[in-house]
């Protein structure tokens, strides 16, 4: 089994759309949506879902008010003014630092697991799919990436898939890292701005660390062909390939607006233009096929990359 991963530095730039787009593509693939404060794929891709799994992040804490006395040393303690004052949590803002926990000198506060999240596995018209949806107001949602992709990989397993693919979150963090440690091969999606080409560079720098395999896709090229030529220089100078540039085009929102990918909306439209934006993404997954294909090395002993700072 394979693992791509799509993730940006930067939200926006189009993960979801081309995640969906490769969905449509595939013939024997799991998906899994690791944007879990924000999963889009199912938007797109209308899943049924199969099961939930709840997902446990930072602990609460609690205050038995039977022992507590009102001595107010937890309400002094507590630096995120999650203590109320008639001696209650707020689970909002309760970090599960315990200290609350020390201070008390009666034991009357003790702390519990939280469900902060769930993990879906759900089947689309494309095949399996794992999402997350983290709670409101949650943090840990790289432990919640973690269990998503898990559940992705049992996907794969009992359905017999040899490839998932990752819908990743923005950014360059804790969810990101989550999202592709262990991946095959990341395509890292950027567009033609300033921020673009410093997020990509962050982007590089992360899977390189990693010493993950990573290919580039511009998109919304057109809109600042200077920036994209910087961008490619770049890239040709970190070692990764840009294989593909996508033109600015307002045929992902047309599709998304009728829940289909643009492969499917280029087929049923037949517009030119739509045709042949779907099939500069088409030529995509055929370069990323052909590089996932080439890819064979142990995870216990992954390809050596020279590691570089921009």
């Amino acid at each position: 089994m394979k693992q791509l991963a799509v993730i940006s530095g930067k939200g926006g730039c189009g993960k979801t759309t081309l995640t969906a787009a490769f969905a449509s593509l595939a013939k024997d693939a799991v998906l899994a949506d690791c944007d879990v404060d924000a999963a889009d794929l199912p938007l797109v891709l209308t899943p049924g879902v199969l099961e939930k799994e709840d997902s446990s992040g930072l602990e609460l804490a609690s205050i038995d008010p039977e022992r507590c006395t009102g001595c107010g040393r937890c309400l002094e303690a507590c630096r995120f003014g999650a203590v109320l004052e008639n001696f209650t949590i707020n689970p909002y803002s309760c970090e599960g630092c315990a200290v609350c926990t020390v201070a008390c000198p009666e034991n009357a506060v003790s702390m519990a697991p939280r469900v902060s999240g769930q993990a879906v596995s759900s089947i689309t018209r494309f095949g399996p799919m794992a999402h997350g949806e983290l709670g409101i107001g949650e943090e840990a949602s790289g432990k919640l990436v973690t269990l998503v992709r898990k559940k992705a990989r049992d996907l794969a397993e009992t359905y017999a898939k040899e490839l998932v693919i990752i819908d990743g979150p923005p950014g360059t963090g804790c969810p990101v890292m989550a999202a592709i440690t262990g991946a095959d091969l990341v395509l890292l999606l950027t567009e033609p701005t300033v921020s673009g080409l410093y997020d990509l560079k962050r982007a590089v720098e992360l899977t390189q660390h990693f010493r993950i395999p990573a290919a580039a896709c511009i998109n919304r090229s057109d809109l600042n062909e200077k920036k994209s030529r910087e961008i490619e220089l770049f890239c040709e100078e970190a070692g990764v390939p840009v294989l593909a540039k996508l033109p600015y085009a307002d045929v992902p929102t047309r599709a998304m607006l009728r829940e289909e990918t643009v492969i499917e909306y280029a087929s049923l439209v037949g517009d030119k233009d739509v045709v042949e934006f779907a099939n500069l993404i088409r030529e995509l997954w055929t370069r990323l096929e052909t590089r996932l294909s080439e890819i064979s090395w142990s995870k216990g002993s992954p390809k050596a990359l020279e590691i570089k700072k921009f």
